[in-house]
C-alpha cells in the first residue's frame, strides 16, 4: 500500500509542476500592465519602468517563473498589486472558505451517505421515488439557480429570516455571524449531496444483490450485521470517488457561490484579482486550488484502498 501511495504521489506532483507551468502562462496572457494597475493611469513612464525592474516584469519569462516557482516552496507568494503581501491578503480568505466547504462536507457526505444507502435498502417503494427524485432535479441545476431560489425564499419574497449576503464588518470573521453561513452552506450542500446520493444508492444496490451478501444471509446472520459489515464498507469505495469529486468541485465551485453572497472568501478575492488583473494573487489562488484538488483525489485513493478488501489485499500482495 506504501508504494502504490508514494506513485501516486510522486504522479500529483508531476501533475503540479504542469499546472503551476499552464498557470504561469495563462496569467502571462492576461491583458494589461502589473505595473500600471498598481501606480494608476496618472504614472509617468519613468516610475512604470522603475517598478516593472523592482518586480522583475523586465526579465525573460522562463527566469520569472522559476523565480515565481521557487517563492511558493519557501511560502513567498509575491505582493500584491494593492501592495500587501498576498500571503498576508489570503489568510482571511483561505480561513473563510474553508468555513464554507468543511461546513458542506460535514453534512453532505454522511447525509448523502445515509440516504443513498436508504434509498436502495427501499428500492422500488415511495420513499425510494422521492429521494431519487429529488436528487435528479437537484443535480440538474446549477449552483447559482439554487442560491437563488433559496435567498428568494428565505430572504426577500416568502420568509425573509434569513440574510441574503454576507453583511460582517471588515475586521470580523465570519464565523461570529452564523446566521449569514446558513445560505451559502446550505447551496453548496444541495449542490455536493445528490451525487453522493446517487452512487451510494447505485453502488449499495450491487452490493446487497452480490453473492457474498447473499452467502451472509443464507448463514443467518443478522440483517443489521449484513448491512454495516458488509454491504456499507463495500459501497464505501466507488462513492469515496464520487466524494473526492465533489470536494474538489467545491474548490472551484464555490468561486460562483461566494460572488453570488458577497462572500469574502477565495472566490470573491479570485473575481477581483482577475478582475484588477493583480496576476500574484489570481497565479497563488489558481494553485492553491489545483493543489488542493490534487490532495483530496489522493486521500480518496487512499479510502478507496482502506474500505474495499479487494482493493487492500491486491495492495498488499
Amino acid at each position: 500500500m506504501l508504494k502504490l501511495i508514494t506513485r501516486r504521489l510522486l504522479i500529483s506532483l508531476v501533475i503540479l509542476f504542469i499546472i503551476s507551468v499552464l498557470v504561469f502562462v495563462a496569467t502571462l496572457l492576461l491583458p494589461g500592465d502589473p505595473a500600471r494597475a498598481m501606480l494608476g493611469q496618472q504614472a509617468t513612464p519613468e516610475r512604470l519602468e522603475a517598478l516593472r525592474e523592482q518586480m522583475g516584469l523586465n526579465e525573460p519569462a522562463w527566469l520569472r517563473y522559476f523565480s515565481w516557482l521557487g517563492g511558493l516552496f519557501v511560502g513567498d507568494f509575491g505582493a500584491s498589486v494593492t501592495g500587501a503581501s498576498v500571503g498576508e491578503l489570503l489568510g482571511e480568505r483561505i480561513s473563510a472558505s474553508l468555513v464554507l466547504m468543511v461546513a458542506a462536507a460535514v453534512i453532505a457526505i454522511p447525509v448523502g451517505i445515509i440516504v443513498g444507502a436508504y434509498s436502495a435498502l427501499r428500492r422500488g417503494k415511495a420513499g425510494d421515488h422521492t429521494a431519487s427524485a429529488i436528487s435528479l432535479v437537484l443535480a440538474a441545476l446549477p449552483e447559482f439557480v439554487i442560491g437563488i431560489v433559496l435567498i428568494t425564499v428565505f430572504s426577500t419574497t416568502v420568509f425573509r429570516i434569513l440574510p441574503a449576503v454576507t453583511m460582517s464588518p471588515p475586521g470580523q470573521e465570519v464565523w461570529e455571524y452564523p446566521a449569514q453561513l446558513i445560505l451559502p452552506v446550505l447551496t453548496l450542500v444541495l449542490v455536493v449531496m445528490p451525487y453522493i446520493i446517487r452512487m451510494m444508492r447505485a453502488t449499495m444496490v450491487e452490493v446487497l444483490d452480490s453473492g457474498y451478501v447473499e452467502m451472509a444471509r443464507l448463514k443467518g446472520v443478522p440483517e443489521r450485521q449484513v448491512i454495516t459489515r458488509h454491504a456499507v464498507p463495500h459501497a464505501l469505495a466507488p462513492v469515496a470517488q464520487v466524494v473526492a469529486i465533489q470536494l474538489a468541485w467545491l474548490a472551484g465551485g464555490i468561486v460562483v457561490v461566494e460572488f453570488l453572497f458577497r462572500y469574502p472568501g477565495i472566490g470573491q478575492a479570485l473575481v477581483d484579482a482577475v478582475a484588477n488583473r493583480d496576476v500574484q494573487v489570481v497565479q497563488a489562488l489558481s494553485m492553491l486550488i489545483a493543489a488542493l484538488y490534487i490532495v483530496v483525489n489522493l486521500l480518496a485513493d487512499i479510502v478507496g484502498i482502506l474500505t474495499n478488501p479487494k482493493l487492500r489485499t491486491e495492495s498488499a500482495s
